[in-house]
């Protein structure tokens, strides 16, 4: 007796905890359940359901109905309007019928996507029963035989193609019984595939007799909606049971007093004697069980939570400090400072990507003011955000009509975004190399393209307050805006020197392998310095004049893997290059272009020039050029030092300014 009395107690109190939450919660003003209104053919709409324009504290805001032409139309969040045909209250159903369907026309077809239970937030779901059908429409490549599919040819005339170019394909409808399942691809015959799907009501035991006016007929008819807040009656299979109840104490209660409920149709009387105090004592244990995990969870959770939180934000919070530091310590940096938020609406929440890398993702975006812009969202922090810095740092300081201009940029704890001006015609690598899908560019623009990427480095060299060294002139890393117009790009690995520092100090090679000069391996032929830009740069002068890339092992000959040796070998002995299609002008600008990009890939950094040298030479006479040493892979094969050159070795047509264009540069 005593048991039994301690498990009616505990029943009686859950009761209780259920009855008072569904009281306080659901608790309606009485003078909002008396309103009743009317639209058309369907008549006392009362509560929860409303007319728009009924008063306000008539019936539920969510359950608003408009009257629109004498028809009663429901608005479904995140499916569109329907046609209300008829509501029980006692079921708690609403039948709907689809705006798109004519009664007289049996083409005419369904415009919405049926709603779903997996919007939890919307306050309609379809009802999955034996009266549900789905109507599946089908596209195939082949005709089908097949008894479950309905053919559309008598009222869709859509089985012939537009074009004879395009292949033929035919249509189809497939009906099934509806039990919270999905058409999945195994289910259908081979080439076809599901272009829309739509409800109706009614339960079919053969199909096989089954033609399209049938179905349109069905459709006709409409579908139900369930409403109320009780959305989760024996549909476990169909319905998480997270989306029924919410995870609080009251829930929990409400859970249980469900599943009570569900599985012995528990009413007052109704209770079998023996075996419900089996059941009551079995509930009375998972009670207590799970309010002993319940407190474990209460009181433990937030002190992990908290252990998590504390060890993440020592992690992290150097790198966001350094970043924050910065950008307050440095105010003469005019750019502007966007929200996540912003940075998604302009990228219309990562829509558009054009490109992708080791630093993150590009994606088009678009400004207010209709301005076109490219967001690079970087990706997993580097150190302590030195790659974040590097790019406002250098990029933010500088105004120059061949280097990328930077617009804003975006930090949210670990979220950060750089904002620049949208180059409408990619990167060169698309114009270089010959390959298919790539875009042939003239050997003007490509004389034009090299001449600003080399001003864009003296500028980037000599024109600033500070030196800004770039360690990453690649083919990628130079954009091209709408006329072609070279914009060096990505200052991710850069750094900043005095412009009266000539030795840099780096602890670590940085750059891309084919364009890293080879003092950063090296450290015996030279100091790392500006002239390791203007290594990258002579790699990639090398590649645009002979449109491959420098170091290809798959070439025929073997002398021609490096074709900087190569090319060195032609030129000496008085050779061009044999390239299709070119004239005598422009062999001479090829030419130009690859002694130039000789001169800057020499191994010892002070064989160099510097890169106000190399505009120089580009804009100068090829035949004031000479011919600096053989380039080399590595120091083993450099010969014995250059030394000065004597001005009697050089053409002597030139004048002595033009003479100091082929000196390389201390």
């Amino acid at each position: 007796m005593e048991i039994s009395g301690s498990r009616s107690f505990t029943l009686s109190l859950a009761f209780l905890l259920l009855c008072f939450c569904s009281e306080t919660c659901n608790a309606d003003n009485s003078s909002a359940k008396s309103c009743t209104s009317s639209c058309g053919h369907i008549h006392y709409i009362s509560h929860p359901f409303r007319l728009n324009d009924d008063p306000k504290y008539c019936g539920n805001i969510m359950y608003t109905l408009y009257c629109e032409s004498n028809i009663t139309v429901l608005d479904v969040p995140s499916s569109g309007k329907y046609y209300v045909q008829a509501i029980n209250y006692i079921n708690n159903t609403i039948r709907v019928l689809d705006p798109g369907l004519d009664n007289n026309n049996c083409s005419s077809m369904s415009q919405n996507i049926p709603p779903t239970t997996e919007d939890i937030n919307s306050p309609y779901w379809p009802t999955y029963d034996i009266n549900s059908l789905s109507i599946y429409y089908l596209k195939c490549s082949n005709p089908s035989n097949s008894s479950l599919y309905v053919d559309t040819a008598p009222c869709l005339n859509n089985t012939s193609s537009s074009s004879s170019s395009q292949p033929k394909t035919y249509s189809y409808v497939m009906v099934a019984d509806y039990v919270g399942g999905r058409l999945e691809a195994w289910d259908l015959d081979e080439g076809c595939s599901v272009e829309w799907m739509s409800l109706a009501a009614g339960y079919v035991e053969d199909y096989s007799n089954f033609s399209y006016k049938d179905i349109h007929n069905a459709l006709m008819y409409g579908f139900e909606l369930r409403f109320g807040e009780d959305r989760c009656p024996g549909q476990w299979t169909a319905v998480d049971v997270s989306t029924c109840f919410p995870h609080t104490i009251s829930g929990f209660f409400q859970y249980l007093w469900h599943q009570i409920r569900q599985e012995h149709n528990y009413w007052p009387g109704k209770w079998h004697s023996s075996y419900s105090h089996e059941i009551s004592l079995g509930w009375f244990i998972l009670i207590w069980i799970g309010l002993f995990f319940l407190a474990r969870f209460v009181f433990g959770v937030p002190v992990v939570t908290a252990f998590l939180i504390y060890t993440w934000r020592r992690r992290h919070l150097s790198m966001y400090s350094t970043i924050e530091d910065f950008l307050q310590c440095n105010n003469n940096i005019m750019l502007i400072r966007y929200s996540y938020s912003d940075v998604k609406k302009m990228t219309r929440r990562f829509k558009d990507k054009l490109g992708e890398g080791g630093f993150g993702s590009v994606f088009k975006g678009k400004l207010r003011s209709g301005r076109f812009v490219a967001v690079k969202v970087l990706g997993k922090p580097k150190a302590d955000g030195q790659d974040f810095i590097s790019e406002i740092a250098t990029i933010g300081r500088i105004h120059h009509a061949n280097v990328v201009q930077l617009v804003g940029y975006c930090v949210e704890g670990s979220k950060r975004a750089l904002v620049y001006d949208f180059m409408p015609n990619g990167s060169l690598d698309k114009y270089i190399y010959s390959k298919e899908g790539s875009v042939p560019l003239t050997i003007k623009n490509m004389y034009e393209i090299s001449l600003g990427v080399a001003q864009g480095i003296e500028y980037l060299h000599q024109g600033c307050e500070m030196q800004i060294l770039h360690f990453d002139i690649k083919p990628h890393n130079i954009l091209l805006d709408e006329n072609f117009k070279a914009k060096v790009s990505d200052f991710g690995l850069a750094k900043l020197y005095p412009v009266d520092n000539s030795i840099v100090s780096l602890t670590a090679a940085r750059g891309t392998l084919g364009y890293i000069a080879p003092e950063l391996f090296y450290k015996n032929i030279g100091c790392v310095s500006y002239k390791s830009d203007v290594y990258s740069f002579g790699m990639l002068l090398m590649e645009m004049a002979s449109r491959r890339k420098n170091l290809n092992p798959t070439v025929e000959h073997s002398s021609q893997i490096y074709f900087p040796m190569w090319v060195y070998d032609q030129y000496i002995v008085g050779n061009d290059l044999e390239m299709d299609n070119v004239t005598e002008e422009e062999k001479k600008v090829i030419r130009k272009m690859v002694i130039t990009a000789l001169w800057c890939i020499q191994m010892k950094p002070n064989d160099r020039p510097s890169m106000s040298k190399v505009v120089k030479m580009l804009g100068g006479d090829v035949e004031c050029l000479q011919m600096p040493l053989r380039p080399s892979l590595c120091p083993q094969q450099t010969p014995v030092t250059m030394g000065d050159i004597q001005d009697n070795e050089l053409n002597p047509r030139c004048s002595n300014a033009e003479l100091t264009c082929s000196l390389s540069a201390r």
